[in-house]
């Protein structure tokens, strides 16, 4: 009789005892919130006033004779506003070619990781002047990869900075950041005359630097860190 106590005992032992694990055990962890990126509405808010750096302004096209476009500084980031015009430069595409673009170079000022030139109609990248006595995109922590969030009616585009210009002259983009932004991409009858914010981020790099996903993860990431710091 008593083995038989002992065998129910044991039997109802183990059926109680899931149960009790189980409501032992710590429910699972809840998914951190992942915050969304910054509107244009957001990022644009940011830019209303000009800390001007530049020495002077830039024009925006070689063909106009007067300089609008000063370089302004915030927190984390440096900023311009101007037209686009579209680079075209670098890999030959369908797109980009000796013969849809008049001034086409089969070169950028920087490379992707395997050391080609990076691909205007597939990446979206910046132009930066050149180095000269208005401004130095290097003084500002600017370099070849660095993120920037480029701003036009009402869209955000996170591109890098892929090339550099005209030392007079800003407001490019490839042919890709102006397709993703609804702008005409055309080499030779696209971009626009003006309308477009250019927030480029301090000290940062995307790599590879033709990884549009690396650059729009990090865009997002440092365009939150620049509304919440300005």
């Amino acid at each position: 009789m008593r083995k038989l106590i002992l065998l129910a005992t044991l039997a109802l032992a183990a059926a109680v005892m899931p149960s009790a694990l189980a409501s032992a055990s710590p429910a699972p962890a809840t998914p951190a919130t992942v915050e969304a990126a910054p509107t244009a509405a957001q990022l644009l808010a940011k830019t209303s006033s000009c800390q001007q750096i530049s020495n002077g302004k830039y024009k925006t096209d070689e063909d106009v004779s007067s300089k609008t476009v000063a370089i302004c500084d915030a927190n984390g980031a440096v900023f311009w506003k101007a037209d686009m015009d579209i680079d075209c430069d670098g890999q030959r595409s369908t797109q980009c070619n000796e013969n849809t673009d008049c001034c086409y170079q089969d070169d950028t000022a920087f490379h992707q990781s395997d050391g080609k030139p990076l691909n205007a109609a597939k990446l979206p990248y910046i132009v930066v002047p050149s180095s000269s006595s208005i401004w130095k995109y290097s003084s500002s922590g600017l370099k070849g990869g660095g993120s920037c969030a480029v701003i036009y009616n009402g869209k955000v585009e996170y591109a890098v900075i892929g090339d550099t210009g005209p030392s007079q002259i800003i407001g490019e983009a490839s042919y890709a950041t102006a397709k993703d932004l609804g702008i005409n991409p055309d080499p030779s009858n696209g971009g626009t005359d003006s309308g477009v914010t250019y927030i480029c981020f301090k000290n940062s790099t995307v790599s590879p630097i033709e990884n549009h996903a690396n650059a729009v993860s990090k865009g997002e990431s440092l365009a939150s860190t620049f509304v919440n710091n300005n």
